[in-house]
């Protein structure tokens, strides 16, 4: 009764839509299980995250008609998804067979998952990026496989820095300043007053925790917990960026900047309401899509540096089977097929532009003359992973203290030295219970 009482909440806050075999193209072979099966999946819809997974479930079934898939459209949080994940594995439910997990989670998921290493042969495990399986790898077991891989730039309106005479920003004291030159010369020359400078991600949830790490890596060389287990949050470079970062808030940026999360911020951008953006790779094509006002307007760049280096935050989603299943195969065979090479190409080279975990993949010439593919290289290049390892299974709980720290002065509620103080303890704390 429990599971059925989950299973329909869910409904209520999220929505299903169900898929059944239709005539399509196959994007590749499937591997079919035997006997009739409901398959459901938690997925994202970021962008245009949720058509693509319509599409490949949609593919699956019209090769295996005798399997139903499900997708549970999960909240854009990372944060508010990995709650449901919880309270779904806390109840041993089997409503959920198929799970989109965040690369932070290994250590968290590892107690309800199926180990993929007794499903997938080493020839298969053997096509994904060896450090991307390494990173899903808990004591031995394989708790997910590696689907898409994840880190952000700098989004820039090319035609608006030409314009005003104004360089691309390499470094974040200088993206200060181009940001607030840019909007003041193009709010004069329009009367736009909803133009901005920069907008990024400020609500408090995971996606402020990247944001922050990106500062804080850039400026001091290391995350916020080292791998060590040292905490590194009173640095007087990181405080004087937080500094920096909560002058942006009313002056480049939006008041509102501190309830946005990513699509919040494209929606400013793609509006052609802003002149810099932080966000991820699924943005690309989906500013170069049909209904954009800023498409062939702008450029995707690394991030800027700090005094230490660039810092992108380390992203990326993975595809795990849950252990609570009440058809494991059938569920590790939509989550073979969806990790699979052809689908991996096929999200490179959809609207969301999804950077493969397969080698094999960037190998593919559709994908070398991909535009958005040619600018990964040096911005995955720049990618610093937040402190999952360090923390295991309380990732979550120091990410959150991380990002309410850093919220509360951005909001104005708590000084930069007052709330990193505050945070180291906590942080400390928190380490000290798990020894």
């Amino acid at each position: 009764m429990l599971k059925r009482i989950l299973f329909f909440a869910l409904v209520l806050m999220i929505g299903i839509v169900p898929l059944f075999a239709q005539d399509m193209e196959l994007a590749g072979p499937a591997e079919c299980p035997e006997g009739d099966a409901t398959i459901s999946v938690a997925g994202g819809s970021v962008g245009g995250e949720l058509a693509q997974l319509e599409s490949a479930a949609a593919a699956f079934t019209a090769n295996c008609p005798n399997v139903t898939i499900e997708i549970l459209q999960m909240p854009d949080s990372a944060t508010e998804r990995l709650n449901i994940y919880l309270q779904t594995w806390e109840a041993q439910s089997a409503d959920i067979d198929v799970f989109q997990v965040d690369v932070i989670w290994p250590a968290i998921i590892a107690p309800h998952v199926v180990d993929m290493n007794e499903y997938l042969s080493e020839e298969e495990i053997g096509m994904y990026f060896a450090d991307m399986i390494a990173g899903q790898t808990v004591d031995g077991r394989l708790v997910a496989v590696p689907w898409f891989s994840d880190a952000p730039g700098l989004y820039v309106r090319t035609d608006l820095t030409e314009e005003y005479g104004v360089e691309i920003p390499t470094t974040w004291d200088e993206l200060t300043v181009a940001a607030q030159t840019v909007q003041d010369a193009h709010r004069a020359a329009t009367g736009n007053e909803d133009f901005w400078g920069y907008v990024w991600q400020g609500n408090d949830y995971e996606g402020l925790t990247c944001d922050a790490h990106e500062w804080l890596v850039a400026e001091t060389g290391e995350t916020f917990i080292s791998a060590e287990g040292e905490v590194n949050v009173t640095d007087e470079a990181w405080i004087a960026a937080l500094d920096r970062a909560a002058g942006w808030v009313g002056t480049i940026s939006p008041e509102g900047v501190t309830t946005y999360q990513e699509e919040e911020s494209r929606a400013v951008f793609q509006a052609g309401n802003a002149a810099f953006m932080r966000n991820w790779p699924y943005a690309y094509n989906l500013g170069n899509g049909e209904d954009s006002a800023v498409a062939g307007m702008f450029d995707w760049v690394p991030l800027p540096a700090g005094a230490s280096r660039i810092g992108a935050c380390l992203g990326g989603w993975q595809i795990a089977v849950s252990q609570y299943s009440d058809n494991v195969d059938a569920a590790v065979a939509v989550a073979k097929y969806f990790a699979s090479f052809e689908q991996l190409k096929a999200r490179a080279l959809s609207e969301n532009g999804n950077p493969p975990t397969m080698p094999s993949v960037y190998e593919d010439a559709d994908i070398a003359a991909s535009p958005l593919m040619s600018r990964l290289g040096p911005i995955l290049g720049t990618a610093y992973a937040r402190p999952s390892v360090a923390t295991g299974e309380r990732y979550g709980e120091a990410s959150a203290l991380f990002s309410a720290a850093v919220h509360s002065v951005l909001t104005g509620e708590a000084s930069s030295e007052d709330a990193m103080a505050d945070l180291e303890v906590a942080l400390e704390d928190l380490l000290a219970s798990m020894e």
